[in-house]
């Protein structure tokens, strides 16, 4: 089974996504054991950033600034969709607390909407966003 980045390499809806991962410092890390939760903004996701942003935040003098911002989207241990609880507050690679939201079958880390859960792969579970995690 491949590991997180080459399934996010795989994966035709995460394109820009796997740029940040090859310019960051993020790509051996998350090829380690885990096992890690990825909370995955899609390519549209980081549309809604503005072309411009995401290609100021890929430029290699803003790399600690691009590890920042996708630490955001890593929790340090494997948690499927079925563990997210309504009101959980998971803390992120980068420090920071994202809460969980559930209503109905809608579940939502912070204000972005797990569009498709439970992506797995050896070392961790991706789970695709409709934005990215601003916090």
């Amino acid at each position: 089974m491949p590991n997180i980045p080459e399934v996010v390499r795989n994966e035709k809806t995460l394109k820009t996504l796997d740029k940040g991962v090859t310019a960051s410092s993020l790509g051996k890390f998350l090829r380690g054991r885990g096992p890690y939760t990825v909370f995955a903004p899609s390519d549209s996701a980081f549309n809604k950033l503005g072309k411009d942003n995401v290609e100021e935040l890929l430029k290699p003098e803003n790399k600690l600034r691009l590890d920042e911002f996708l630490n955001r989207h890593i929790i340090g241990h494997r948690i499927n969709f079925k563990d997210l609880k309504d009101g959980d507050k998971l803390k992120t690679m980068a420090g920071k607390e994202v809460t969980v939201t559930v209503k109905g079958k809608k579940v939502s880390i912070d204000s972005a909407v797990i569009l498709i859960p439970d992506v797995q792969s050896s070392n961790g579970v991706i789970h695709k966003l409709d934005s990215v995690l601003i916090n």
